[in-house]
């Protein structure tokens, strides 16, 4: 097995603290979920797990390594992070709940929540550096292919991070069917919007 079973199971461990642990992608899937019930959070959790896998990918090939050394490269994928998260907090916010057709279609079609969710996470270079930082400790060099332990560790990462954020879609999900019987759909979209702001601040703020 590439990967130390013993460090492995510690790495297991590690990866659902985290993963339970409220950060912005739990966030984003929360909005969703809020906002357009749990399909769309749970859709929103697989553009969040696909994103997780190009920097899976990323930090098997030492792209993350290069990011990390050129603090340009990492200022422009934060603002354009934010840029982006600022952009579709402001569609969240002017969308309109009583357009036509709106009973029969979602506020945001589930392709582009899917694409949305996707890009807020590749363009977050602070999980970037979270890989070079978490990942590297449960790679050993001696037990052969380094970049085969990385995809294993990236893949094992972002199983479960799928598996909880769509834990949250689901509770989410619950929560948006209780606040429709007493909220408009416009206040729940400007829930997501508020939190779409709020993320792209926090990216923007070191």
């Amino acid at each position: 097995m590439p990967v130390d079973p013993a460090l492995l199971t510690l790495f297991l461990v590690a990866v659902l603290v985290i993963a339970i642990t409220p950060g912005p992608d739990m966030a984003y899937v929360l909005a969703h979920a809020l906002s357009q019930g749990t399909l769309a959070g749970v859709v929103a959790s697989l553009g969040m797990a696909i994103g997780m896998m190009v920097h899976t990918t990323a930090a098997a090939l030492g792209l993350a390594t290069l990011l990390q050394a050129s603090p340009v490269a990492y200022d422009v994928i934060r603002y354009v992070g934010a840029a982006y998260l600022i952009y579709i907090g402001f569609q969240a916010w002017r969308s309109d709940p009583h357009g036509p057709e709106a009973e029969q279609r979602p506020v945001v079609p589930l392709r582009v929540v899917l694409w949305r969710a996707a890009a807020t996470n590749v363009f977050n270079p602070k999980i970037v550096l979270f890989y070079v930082a978490f990942l590297p400790q449960f790679v050993d060099g001696q037990r052969g292919n380094v970049t085969a332990q990385f995809l294993i560790l990236g893949l094992v990462f972002v199983i479960i991070g799928l598996l909880v954020d769509s834990a949250v879609a689901l509770l989410g999900g619950h929560v948006n069917r209780w606040l429709k019987h007493r909220s408009p759909q416009r206040v729940l979209n400007r829930i997501a919007a508020a939190v779409f702001f709020g993320l792209a601040v926090r990216l923007i703020i070191p």
